[in-house]
C-alpha cells in the first residue's frame, strides 16, 4: 500500500536527525512495528475531498500531505507507548515504591541516587527500558507536533493530548477501560481535519463519525492494509 511508505518514510525523515542513535533506533522500530492506520487515514481523507475538487483546482502537494500523516502517526505513536507504561509501570515492578532517604534530585521529578539495590534484577532492567521508552514518546508526540502546527489541524491535536490525559487519569480512578479505545477514535477523527483541510476542505460530522467507527477495536489496531480498502477515499468522500 503506497500511502503506508509514504506515511513511514516521512516520520522516518521528521526524526532522522535525534539524537543519540539508540533513541533514534528504539522510534523507527516502534514506526516500523506499528499500524500506519492513522497517518494513512490522513492521506486518504485528502484524497476524498480532492476527489470532489473542480477540474481546475491546484494540485495537491504530496510530501505536504505526506508530513501531515506523518505528523498524526507519530502523536499517536507516542501516546500509545505512553498509556502502555502508565497502564503497567516498570518501575513498580522493579520493587521501588518511593526514593530512598539519600536520594537526591535535580529539583525536578528526576532522581540521582546515592545508590539504590535491586531487588530484581529482571525488573530492574525493564525499568530502565521503561526511561528509555519515556524519552521515544517524548520525541514522537513533539515531533508530531512540529508537523501539524502550522497546519488547521494544530488545535486538534492539542485537544487530543489533552483528551487523553483525561482518559488516563479516568481509567485509573475508576477502573473503567472503557476510556482506554478513546485514544484511537480521537486520533482517527484528528487525521481526517489533517487531512481533508490539506486538500482545501474540511472535515465533517459525519466524516468524523465514521472515523471514529473506524478507529473502535477490542484488540490492537488493525493495519492500514487490512483496515482501508482500494475504494476508501470514494467511501470517505460520501461523508463529507
Amino acid at each position: 500500500m503506497e500511502e503506508v511508505a509514504a506515511v513511514r518514510g516521512a516520520a522516518l525523515d521528521a526524526v532522522g536527525d535525534v539524537e543519540p542513535d539508540r533513541l533514534r533506533e528504539r522510534i523507527r522500530e516502534r514506526l516500523e512495528d506499528g499500524s500506519m492506520a492513522p497517518g494513512v487515514l490522513t492521506l486518504l481523507s485528502a484524497g476524498a475531498v480532492a476527489a470532489d475538487a473542480p477540474d481546475d483546482a491546484p494540485p495537491l502537494s504530496t510530501d505536504g500531505i505526506a508530513e501531515r500523516g506523518a505528523g498524526v502517526q507519530l502523536i499517536y505513536e507516542g501516546l500509545r507507548l505512553t498509556r502502555t507504561l502508565s497502564q503497567d509501570p516498570p518501575w513498580e515492578r522493579s520493587g521501588r515504591t518511593g526514593p530512598r532517604e539519600d536520594e537526591l534530585t535535580d529539583g525536578g521529578d528526576v532522581a540521582l541516587s546515592s545508590g539504590d539495590v535491586p531487588v530484581d534484577s529482571a525488573a530492574t532492567e525493564d525499568a530502565a527500558a521503561a526511561d528509555m521508552d519515556i524519552l521515544v514518546a517524548d520525541v514522537m508526540v513533539a515531533r508530531g507536533f512540529y508537523l501539524l502546527a502550522r497546519t488547521e489541524a494544530a488545535g486538534e491535536a492539542v485537544a487530543v493530548v489533552r483528551s487523553f490525559g483525561s482518559d488516563q487519569t479516568r481509567l485509573r480512578t475508576t477502573g473503567d477501560d472503557s476510556f482506554d479505545g478513546n485514544l484511537e477514535v480521537d486520533v482517527f477523527e484528528l487525521a481526517t481535519v489533517a487531512g481533508a483541510t490539506a486538500a482545501g476542505g474540511e472535515t465533517t460530522a459525519d466524516l468524523r463519525a465514521h472515523a471514529a467507527e473506524l478507529a473502535r477495536t477490542d484488540g490492537p489496531l488493525s493495519t492500514a492494509e487490512s483496515l482501508f480498502s482500494e475504494a476508501k477515499p470514494a467511501t470517505l468522500a460520501d461523508h463529507l
